[in-house]
Parts: structure tokens; sequence; C-alpha cells
């Protein structure tokens, strides 16, 4: 699925055709996403004008001055800058009109959201009022997650993947970080040092930076604004390489499951 380096491109791609317009019009094809899309919300957004673009966690933040509206990507979803008259296609559910273009969201498997959020705060949601600190930001540091860690029975790379602790790293980023920290994902995250705790915190940083970098990752269906796709799964070191050799040491890449999610990592690079 999209992860926080993918909707950070997206929000860069479309801030530029959106911020300071009005809003034109509002096409909504499909209501059935993970949450029904509002009734009403082409009569709540038209003529609104759009303030910025922002970014909680993987959730997109339009700043309508009376309200916000947050649009996630789900599982398949991606957010394109097309002409207003480009016929829509098949997985085309929903289009925010702002003059001759349209910002429209494709969602072939319909896990994304399109929902409002009235008033000034969109912290306030029940879908981000208990998100943690952001990883890009100087909010996350060694020493937050090195308490966070202690007296909890819980492997570094769920603790990571806590939402409520640190928004939005996801599964991809948590397995390239944690080989590039060299620390093994199912290590007890309180048995980690506060030294190993900040070179992970780097290495999440320098993982998501690199991966912004390089256009996101393209894997399924995710494609940046203007329909291109990302390059950084060209140089992941773990994810999805489990059999393969390790790119540094030449061992094979090992795959496990933790919390219901796919782990992978070097039993040479990477230690408890």
């Amino acid at each position: 699925m999209p992860e926080l380096p993918e909707v950070e491109i997206t929000r860069r791609g479309i801030e530029p055709h959106l911020a300071r317009r009005t809003i034109t019009g509002v096409v909504v094809r499909h209501r059935g996403l993970r949450w029904p899309v509002p009734r009403n919300l082409g009569a709540i957004l038209k003529g609104a004008e759009i303030r910025a673009v922002g970014r909680r966690a993987k959730y997109l933040l339009f700043d309508c001055g009376k309200g916000t509206l947050i649009v996630h990507l789900g599982m398949s979803g991606s957010l394109r800058v097309v002409p207003a008259a480009e016929a829509p296609g098949p997985y085309d559910h929903f289009d925010l009109g702002v003059g001759a273009v349209s910002v429209r969201l494709r969602d072939p498997r319909r896990f994304g959201a399109v929902l409002w959020h009235r008033g000034d705060d969109p912290a306030r949601h029940p879908l981000l009022a208990h998100l943690g600190v952001e990883p890009l930001s100087g909010a996350f540091t060694g020493r937050v997650l090195h308490a966070a860690s202690r007296g909890r029975r819980v492997a570094i790379k769920q603790l990571l993947m806590d939402h409520r602790l640190v928004a939005g790293i996801g599964n991809i980023y948590a397995n390239e970080s944690l080989f590039r920290a060299g620390i093994d994902p199912r290590a007890a995250g309180r048995r980690l040092s506060l030294a190993r705790c900040e070179r992970l915190v780097a290495e999440v940083r320098a993982t998501l930076e690199d991966a912004l970098a390089a256009g996101g990752s393209s894997l399924r269906d995710f494609v940046q604004s203007d329909g291109s796709p990302g390059y950084f799964q060209q140089h992941y070191f773990v994810y999805d390489r489990a059999g393969e050799p390790c790119r540094v040491c030449g061992a094979a890449i090992r795959r496990v499951v933790q919390g219901q999610r796919a782990s992978f990592y070097c039993r040479r690079c990477q230690r408890g």
C-alpha cells in the first residue's frame, strides 16, 4: 500500500495545482469506499478555497477554511492530476475539480477514504487524534523511541509500526530501516540501548528521505500525481527479497511473519 513517502510525494505533486484555488466541482462515482463518502460532499466543497494541502501520517489534508477534506489512499489508491474533461476509468471513484483540471482518486480495491471534518482542527478527527509523532520531524528522537520501548514486551519492528508512537512508517520502510541500522526485526525493543535507538531513528529518517528522492515505491498500483512510477523498490536491501542474496554479505534474506505482516532480514547483518 502507499506508505508515508508515497503519500508525501502525492502531496507535493498535487499541491501546486490546488493551493489557493477554488473548488469548481466534485464528482463522486462510488460512495462505497472504506467509509462512505458523505452524500453532501459536493455541496459542502463547491466554491470553497483550498488554502493548503497537508499531510498527517498517511492522510492527506485539504484545508478548505471551514473544514478539512481528509483523503487516504488505502491499499491501492493514487491521486492524479488530469484534465477535467478526461473520461474516467472503472476505478476512478472521486474527482476534485479546480477549473480545467481535476485531482482524481483511482482506487481499485476501494480501501481508501474521502471524508469531511468540519472545523479548524483536523487533528481532533477520530482517525488522527491518537497518532504519534511524525518520523521526519524533530519530535522523533532516539530518546523518545528508547523511553517508549521500556517495559514493553514487543519486537522492535512492531514498535516502529505502532502509529500511536510514530505515525506512518509502514512495513516496507520499517524493514529497510532496521536493516540499515543492523537490528533484527524480532529483537525485543526493551533490550535496545539508547545508542541503538538513536541509530535506528537516524536510519528511519534516512530511509524515508531516500525513498522521497526516488519517487517512492511502485509495487502494485501506486503512481505519482503525473502518472509516473517511483523507483525506490530498485534499492531495497531486504523487503520482498526472501531467498535472494544480501546486497552486503551475500547471505540469503529470510522471511518471517510478525503481527500478520511479513518481515525480511539478513541473519548476518542484523542482530538482536
